[in-house]
């Protein structure tokens, strides 16, 4: 992409709930969430080299000194994102995941978790995978993405091995379902169609069609 912010998001659809810039949300509440959401909204909507500490604590309803009491530096304040919406991702597609069922019914799974993620959690799943992160992910971020990639690396592995996937390098064929799921995702976002209308089952069946052995 040209740059970190999604080419065309539009506020209806990457700021759910959002209140409008300099409103007090912080009022009375958590400072921390508040920052934590408040530089969420703005990485989607300008990028991380796009955003200001004092936008962020303008957004969050804090003064800019605030965010430096729970963050030291914007990149900490974006890894900590990072990794907040990443677990949050890992929580929603593995909690209580069927790790006995046949590769056909995990796959199903798989992908209607991340839909049911990205439908209820856009600006986050935007922010995750719509973004280029290598310049500003530190170490503990990077741990973060290489347990997730190891962990589906693994089920791959031993769905090949039972000759339900098609053979060939288990990253590349993870790569060309997630790159099919965004394509999904960007499409809804460039027209501003809600996530929830995509035909998450068809798209499911012919990204399935394409890697079962």
């Amino acid at each position: 992409m040209a740059s970190e912010a999604h080419p065309k998001a539009r506020p209806s659809q990457t700021r759910l709930s959002s209140p409008a810039i300099g409103t007090k949300r912080a009022a009375g509440g958590d400072k921390r969430e508040a920052i934590l959401d408040a530089a969420l909204e703005l990485f989607v909507e300008r990028g991380f080299f796009g955003t200001a500490v004092p936008e962020i604590a303008d957004r969050a309803g804090v003064g800019a000194g605030t965010i430096y009491r729970y963050f030291e530096s914007k990149e900490a304040l974006v890894n900590a994102i990072y990794r907040q919406q990443k677990l949050h991702f890992a929580n929603v597609v593995l909690d209580g995941f069927p790790r006995a069922a046949n590769t056909r019914e995990l796959f199903r799974q798989l992908w209607m978790r991340m839909a049911k993620f990205a439908t209820e959690n856009t600006n986050a799943f935007i922010f995750l995978e719509l973004h280029h992160h290598q310049r500003y992910l530190d170490d503990e971020s990077r741990a973060v993405e290489n347990r997730m990639l190891d962990l589906f690396t693994g089920v791959v592995t031993q769905a090949q091995a039972r000759g339900e996937l098609k053979l060939g390098p288990p990253r590349l064929l993870m790569g060309l379902v997630m790159g099919a799921f965004v394509g999904v995702t960007r499409s809804c976002v460039e027209i501003d169609q809600a996530l929830d209308s995509a035909d998450w089952k068809l798209a499911e069946q012919c990204i399935w069609e394409a890697v079962r052995s």
